[in-house]
């Protein structure tokens, strides 16, 4: 056999390097690595959040689309996206709260939802099937989707690519909306590949009935017990894919070897980014929904969606809302609910009673509020992104706000981020108590008073 004279510095070198890879691949969010395969062109172009997108969508009788705004009939449209032309999309008013206020108020700025596919099956923009166009709905800021879905992107949590779009309405300025990413097909396939496994959308008939189901409860057997998930099956499924879903939603229950039914790194980035943001409107609050569930050969792991009420503003459109920014500022990250719905969301309550995983949160907790706020990333982040879209929020025809209130919703949005980082830290220093019954005793919080919560958006601007 030939032997190089320099044969062991090259064994050497390449074994270097192939750590060297196999390292970064390991770490490819925290060093910015991305696979190319999981990136469809899509998401390179209109999901290029580098700039201010143009969308515009031709249809006939806007007034009358936007006058049966309820009943979310689908309407043929053309749609120009950064001026490449697409015929015969399906285009439609979506929402559910919001849609219903802003039609009680007399305004035209809904949340629109876009499918490519709906009346031509082959049709897609660069692959992608769905998107929608969020009107920032009590959010004056216009940040709250945004930098939620930009959170869990930098923690590595399968979530929505959005970006910035000037829309108008047959060549009309309708206003400055954010571009999301629908959970459908192009989504999985990106984040899951072409194998991948099922999608639900779990939804409650009424805030009455205990919907057990959506908060992940075993409860038996019997398919029909999980209707409110199963009748809201994103794609095709088989008898086979539910009872393999109930067989994870048993093995949670039990608390034992969570890891045979629950990604569990997904699940507690998830957390640490839902947590943080304070979304009562959620999993973890008393309406126990917001949240895609996926599915795959019996593992589960929970998708974030809608955000718009995030950052302790879910309570403003209570009958008696709490506008409180020093509770919500110091929100436990041990115990992010009432001890009654803790008790009743066992992805959240299962997993941390578990040590190893407990400390992981704690330690996933640790690296994010290290590096995406210690670190000036946070703070770059709102800078260039608040510089890149005020010309568009200040010509804003439709806004649910006027442009001073868009800046003093800034401000809002920062301080209230800024101190809740803190107060995070505070609590996995053990300086700040991190649980609702430690917080009773102990007084050493962040102070949030200075903090007026309606300034990021509350339903009362929609009288203005």
């Amino acid at each position: 056999m030939i032997r190089h004279k320099h044969f062991d510095k090259i064994v050497i070198v390449t074994t270097v390097l192939a750590l060297i890879f196999a390292t970064g691949l390991l770490f490819k969010g925290q060093w910015g690595l991305q696979s190319t395969d999981s990136m469809p062109p899509y998401a390179n172009k209109l999901f290029d959040d580098s700039y201010v997108h143009q969308i515009d969508l031709q249809f006939n009788d806007p007034e009358s689309f936007f006058a049966n705004a309820k009943e979310e009939k689908y309407v043929e449209a053309t749609i120009t996206i950064d001026g490449e032309v697409f015929e015969n999309v399906g285009l439609r008013v979506k929402g559910n709260n919001s849609l219903r206020l802003v039609e009680r108020y007399g305004l035209t700025r809904y949340s629109m939802k876009i499918e490519f596919d709906h009346y031509n099956k082959d049709l897609n923009y660069y692959g992608l099937d769905k998107m929608s166009l969020d009107c920032s709905f009590q959010d004056n800021s216009y940040l709250k989707n945004y930098m939620t879905y930009q959170m869990m992107s930098f923690m590595e949590v399968p979530s929505s690519l959005c970006s910035y779009t000037w829309v108008t309405i047959n060549d009309k300025d309708w206003g400055l909306f954010l571009a999301i990413e629908e959970v459908e097909e192009a989504f999985v396939k990106r984040n899951f590949g072409k194998n991948y496994g099922k999608l639900y959308k779990p939804s409650y008939r009424s805030l009455d009935d205990e919907n057990a189901d959506i908060a992940l409860k075993y409860i038996g057997d019997d398919v029909e017990n999980y209707n409110n998930i199963f009748n809201n099956a994103r794609f095709d499924i088989t008898l086979e894919d539910k009872k393999r879903l109930i067989e994870a939603i048993k093995i949670l229950d039990s608390g034992k070897n969570l890891e045979t039914a629950v990604n569990i790194d997904e699940v507690l980035a998830y957390f640490v980014v839902q947590v943080f943001v304070v979304n009562m409107d959620s999993y973890l609050g008393r309406t126990g929904h917001n949240y895609f569930l996926y599915e795959e050969d019996g593992i589960m792991t929970m998708i974030p969606w809608d955000y718009n009420l995030a950052f302790a503003t879910y309570s403003l459109g209570m009958p008696n809302p709490i506008n409180d920014a020093t509770l919500y500022v110091n929100y436990p990250i041990n115990t992010p609910a009432s001890g009654t719905i803790m008790k009743n969301r066992p992805l959240y309550h299962h997993v941390m009673k578990n040590d190893d995983y407990y400390k992981k949160y704690h330690e996933y907790f640790d690296y994010f509020v290290k590096e995406y706020y210690e670190n000036g990333y946070f703070e770059k982040k709102i800078a260039k992104t608040t510089k890149m879209i005020a010309p568009y929020v200040k010509k804003d025809p439709t806004a649910f706000c006027s442009y001073e209130d868009y800046l003093l919703g800034i401000e809002t949005f920062k301080e209230f981020c800024s101190l809740r980082f803190q107060s995070v830290r505070g609590q996995l220093e053990g300086k700040i108590a991190s649980t609702w019954k430690e917080q009773e005793t102990n007084t050493t919080k962040i102070n949030a008073d200075h903090i007026w919560l309606p300034d990021m958006g509350e339903i009362a601007d929609l009288k203005d």
